[in-house]
């Protein structure tokens, strides 16, 4: 009995541990849409356009985005750094 209730304790232990580590990746696409889009789509630098990417280094535009510059605050409105780094991501991705 005391094997069982042992055992049922580690498993569950386990599978809590095992849970949290395998957190999903944030989608920058979807945090784009809903945290950048709305001044992106009017303000440099849009979605899409390949010379002002071409500027900018990813490394110092990520730093920006999760300290905040101009006009655009903290993490530009993102839930957290790693959602503010997943849509960088996704706009250099689509500067082609």
């Amino acid at each position: 009995m005391k094997r069982t209730i042992l055992f049922a304790v580690g498993a569950m232990a386990v599978s809590l541990v095992a849970g949290q580590a395998v957190a999903a990746a944030p989608d920058g696409k979807a945090v784009y849409g809903k945290a950048c889009a709305g001044c992106h789509a009017a303000m440099p630098p849009k979605l899409g356009d390949k010379a002002a990417f071409q500027k900018l280094k990813k490394d110092a535009a990520t730093a920006s985005v999760v300290k905040g510059k101009g006009a655009m605050p903290p993490k530009g409105g993102a839930a957290s750094d790693a959602d503010a780094k997943a849509a960088v991501d996704y706009m250099f991705s689509q500067a082609k």
